[in-house]
């Protein structure tokens, strides 16, 4: 993944508002970046920008030497789909489907035949064999954290993008949740991109940018 000099600016109020200024990153096969800002620093518009969730005002984004901006958006949607997966804070379940049912959601608009058995899988690999046919409202937070985990990487993505992921949980199940992703994605080989306001899981990652006035800071520890 890349992006050259992306922008955002939006309309409030009729005067024009920049949320980012410039950011620049690059992102290899395998490696893990940290995001890091204060709240409304503008971390969150900074990820849907590199997932193709959004336009950039200016600049470029590429996914897999892929420019987004030369694609349709269902060719973009087809890319997420099948390369790409997304941990968010507030874990995004489908409340009417079980935790089976929500990991096998992934697997099923790509066609897996064998979405049922890949789901049980990963759910039994991440420690939720036994909440199969649960409902988000039944689980824990960090019950529903586990599903969202598993829904990510059933895919086997090349690229995951977390946004907050432990915002929502208490600092030891936040730890768990962590500890998790990270073993996955070293299990995948998965490029990860996480946005965090936490120093120490930042620490985590093999390098960290910061997000200061709009613009995307250096990379390093």
């Amino acid at each position: 993944m890349s992006a050259v000099g992306i922008a955002k600016q939006v309309e409030f109020h009729g005067e024009s508002l920049s949320i980012l200024r410039s950011a620049s990153l690059t992102l290899y096969e395998g490696e893990s970046v940290a995001i890091v800002g204060a709240s409304g620093s503008g971390k969150s518009t900074l990820l849907s920008l590199l997932a193709g969730l959004d336009h950039p005002s200016a600049g470029e984004v590429a996914l897999f030497g892929q420019s987004l901006t030369r694609l349709s958006e269902d060719d973009r949607a087809r890319l997420r789909r099948d390369k790409v997966g997304f941990v968010f804070q507030n874990f995004q379940l489908m409340p009417q489907l079980t935790a089976l049912e929500n990991v096998m959601l992934p697997l099923e608009l790509a066609g897996r035949r064998d979405a049922r058995e890949a789901a049980r899988a990963m759910l039994e690999r991440v420690g939720l064999g036994q909440r199969l046919q649960h409902y988000p409202r039944h689980l824990s937070g960090g019950e529903q954290q586990r599903v969202a985990l598993a829904r990510a990487f059933v895919i086997e993505p090349l690229l995951l993008f977390a946004d907050e992921p432990t915002g929502n949980l208490d600092p030891a199940t936040g730890r768990q949740i962590i500890d998790l992703l990270f073993q996955l994605n070293a299990e995948q080989g998965t490029a990860l991109v996480l946005v965090t306001h936490d120093a120490e899981l930042a620490g985590r990652c093999d390098a960290i940018y910061r997000l200061v006035d709009g613009k995307l800071n250096g990379a390093g520890r």
